[in-house]
C-alpha cells in the first residue's frame, strides 16, 4: 500500500476543504489510512473522519489517536473493498456491510436528486486490482446499491495517471477511450484535484520500493486525487437502477471492437430497424464505436428500451458473470 508523506498533508486537506465553507466540516469516510498522517492532518482541518483500517498494527495506533480526541476520529476494522461482499451468512472482518458501517457512523440515506451528499470518502486506491475495484464502484453507483443506498457519495480518490487518463479519455481515442470512459463520464462528474509524483508516497512493502505499475499508452507518472460525485441527473428517460447492468453490459459489449461500425453492432444485436433508429437519434450511419460520445450511448439504450425488437436477454449471463467477477 501507499503511505502519504507528511508533506503532502497540506495540499490534500486544502484540496477536500475545497468548496466547503467556514466552520465545521462534514463527516469524511477515509479507508486504509495506515500510520495516519493523512488523518491527522484532516483532523486538525476540522472534519470528523471514520477511519476505515484493515490492517492490525495501523489499527492499534489509530485506536490510539482516537482515545486522545473527543469524538472526532472513529476507527474501525474494515476493509472499503471488502464492503457488501455476496458471500452467505455473517461476515468476518475486514469484510463488512454497507447497512452496518453507515449506522455505525450514523448516515442516513438521501433521495438521489438531494443537491448535497451525505458523506465524502476518501482514500488512496491499491494498485493491485486498481481497474476492478474502479469497476465495483461504477457497479455499485449505477445499481444503488452498496454505499449508493444512501444517495450520492462523493469519493475523493488517488488513482494512478493511468486511471485517471482513461477517466478523462475523448471520443475517437480507440486506445484509451474505454466502456470504462463511457460510463463514468456518464455517471460521475470528474474533478482533477491534485496530481502528486510518485516519489511524495512512501510504502510498507519490505524493501521500500515503489510497485508503479508501467504504461506505454499513456503517461503515469503520478498518482491523482479525483473527485467523483455521482450525477443528479444520471436517471433520467429510460435509465434506471434496475436496468442499469443491462446498460453497463451493452456499453461494454459496443467496446469489444471499439472500431467496427455501430450498425454491424446493432444489427449483431438482431435488431432489423437500425437506419430508422440512427436517423431519429441523429447518429451515422458509418460511426464507429469508439466516436460516439458518452450521451449518444444513454441516448441509444433508451431507444432500444423502446424498441420491440431489442431483448435485455442477450446480456443476461454476461451480466451475471462479470458481477460474481467483480465482488
Amino acid at each position: 500500500r501507499f503511505i502519504a508523506c507528511p508533506q503532502l498533508a497540506r495540499t490534500v486537506r486544502r484540496c477536500l476543504k475545497r468548496g466547503a465553507g467556514p466552520g465545521p466540516q462534514p463527516l469524511l469516510l477515509e479507508f486504509a489510512p495506515g500510520p495516519g498522517i493523512l488523518t491527522r492532518s484532516l483532523l486538525d482541518a476540522g472534519f470528523r473522519v471514520v477511519a476505515l483500517e484493515s490492517n492490525s498494527d495501523f489499527f492499534t495506533d489509530l485506536q490510539s489517536l482516537e482515545n486522545s480526541l473527543d469524538g472526532q476520529l472513529k476507527v474501525i476494522h474494515g476493509d472499503f473493498f471488502r464492503l457488501d461482499p455476496l458471500a452467505k451468512g455473517a461476515l468476518k472482518p475486514p469484510a463488512l456491510s454497507s447497512d452496518k458501517l453507515f449506522e455505525t457512523m450514523g448516515v442516513a440515506a438521501v433521495p438521489w436528486r438531494a443537491a448535497d451528499v451525505p458523506l465524502k470518502v476518501f482514500g488512496i486506491v491499491p494498485q493491485p486490482l486498481e481497474r476492478n475495484r474502479l469497476w465495483r464502484l461504477l457497479f455499485a453507483m449505477y445499481e444503488c446499491s452498496s454505499i449508493y443506498r444512501y444517495g450520492r457519495v462523493e469519493l475523493n480518490l488517488f488513482i494512478s495517471e493511468k486511471e485517471y487518463t482513461i477517466l478523462t479519455a475523448k471520443p475517437g481515442k480507440s486506445k484509451i477511450y474505454q466502456a470504462l470512459t463511457v460510463l463514468a463520464q456518464l455517471g460521475y462528474e470528474i474533478e482533477l484535484l491534485h496530481k502528486e509524483p510518485w516519489s511524495s508516497f512512501a510504502t510498507n512493502l519490505k524493501n521500500g520500493a515503489l510497485a508503479i505499475p508501467k504504461s506505454v499508452q499513456v503517461p503515469n507518472d503520478h498518482l491523482c486525487l479525483v473527485r467523483l460525485t455521482p450525477q443528479q441527473n444520471l436517471f433520467t428517460g429510460g435509465l434506471k437502477p434496475s436496468n442499469a447492468s443491462t446498460f453497463i453490459f451493452m456499453v461494454k459489449q459496443s467496446f469489444a471492437k471499439p472500431k467496427s461500425r455501430l450498425t454491424d453492432r446493432l444489427n449483431s444485436w438482431s435488431l432489423d430497424n437500425s437506419d430508422t433508429l440512427l436517423k431519429a437519434l441523429e447518429i451515422p450511419k458509418n460511426a464507429a464505436m469508439c466516436n460516439l460520445y458518452p450521451e449518444d450511448y444513454k441516448r441509444l439504450f433508451e431507444a432500444l428500451q423502446n424498441s420491440d425488437m431489442f431483448a435485455e436477454t442477450l446480456f443476461h449471463d454476461e451480466v451475471l458473470a462479470s458481477t460474481r467477477t467483480m465482488n
